[in-house]
């Protein structure tokens, strides 16, 4: 049986002069360190694809595997960088560790994700490349926990590769769901569906981990090293500077998770898979989860233009604003 369309809700207008231009639709889920769900808006059981929001329970189940690298090459393994030289140097970092090369990546050649670094590239006369495309750095990692465990490496993108299984194992048991649809994310590497709230309650597992185990060495990695995680402009990387002991990834078509050191969590889902209101909509679920406001600059959300000056913005659906 497919699974069925997600009910959203609105979650954030567009104004302009007052009135509302454009909505954006999607759903959010506040979960408490226990897992109960604390706030509800729209429609967050109903299976949805988390992207590249599930990157730390990937990188958690290759630490499982023996991937063991040094603290921001593992926050790289969990990334969707930006493409800066940092970035670039510690996906080799990562293949140099079992002598494995660019040519050993299967991810798409790209440029890089962050506009400013991608202009810059191109104006040096730099080709597209596996290595400076965002999903490089997990590509990298699951081919060198591919051959610390004498497994193949040239179809490590396939669902029945150790890997993908261990990956999906590991996303069923901290979920608490059993993946509902197997499909093929942007970067080639198999994506495993499940609810918004299952999604929440794995990336809290990992941001609460036991010192010592491989989820908690994910988050660690990504708390120390968020630049590594985003880049140096990314609005991910700010958020995870910005709250002490945040765990947090965004992920294509409008969706982002977020966790603290005691396992709250957030997800949030925008239906029409956009990223404008993204930040603001994540930014009020993590003020409902209990997060200072005053350190949340996204909740002031985006301008929207008008001439030569700055007409009215976002305004948060009153579903996420607390009372």
């Amino acid at each position: 049986m497919e699974p069925r369309a997600p009910r959203h809700e609105p979650l954030a207008y567009v104004m302009r002069n007052g009135m509302v231009e454009s909505v954006h639709y999607g759903s959010a889920v506040v979960l408490d360190a226990d897992g109960a769900v604390r706030h509800a808006v729209g429609d967050p059981d109903a299976v949805m694809y988390p992207r590249s929001a599930v990157k730390p329970v990937q990188a958690s189940a290759m630490v499982g595997c023996g991937l063991d690298l040094p603290a921001d090459l593992l926050a790289l393994a969990a990334s969707s960088h930006s493409g800066e030289q940092c970035h670039v140097d510690g996906v080799l970092r990562i293949l140099a560790t079992e002598s494995l090369s660019e040519d050993d990546l299967r991810n798409p050649i790209g440029y890089p994700l962050d506009t400013t670094v991608r202009d810059k590239w191109l104006a040096a006369g730099r080709p597209p490349s596996r290595l400076a495309q965002n999903c490089s750095g997990k590509h990298a990692a699951m081919l060198v926990t591919a051959r610390r465990n004498g497994w193949s490496l040239d179809d490590y993108r396939d669902p029945e590769h150790p890997v993908q299984r261990e990956i999906a194992s590991l996303l069923a048991e901290l979920s608490g769901e059993k993946v509902a649809k197997v499909a093929v994310d942007g970067c080639g590497a198999p994506l495993f569906a499940l609810s918004l709230t299952g999604l929440a309650r794995a990336i809290g597992a990992v941001a609460s981990a036991a010192d010592g185990s491989p989820m908690a060495a994910v988050a660690a990695a990504t708390r120390t090293h968020p630049v590594r995680l985003g880049g140096s402009t990314r609005p991910v990387t700010e958020l995870i500077k910005a709250v002490p002991g945040l765990i947090a990834k965004d992920g294509a078509e409008g969706v982002e998770v977020a966790a603290l050191p005691d396992g709250t969590s957030v997800a949030i889902k925008i239906a029409d898979g956009t990223s404008r209101a993204r930040d603001a909509v994540t930014a009020a679920a993590l003020v409902l989860a209990g997060v200072d406001a005053a350190r949340l600059p996204a909740l002031d959300g985006v301008d929207t233009e008008g001439g030569d000056g700055v007409t009215d913005g976002l305004r948060l659906a009153s579903a996420l604003i607390r009372r």
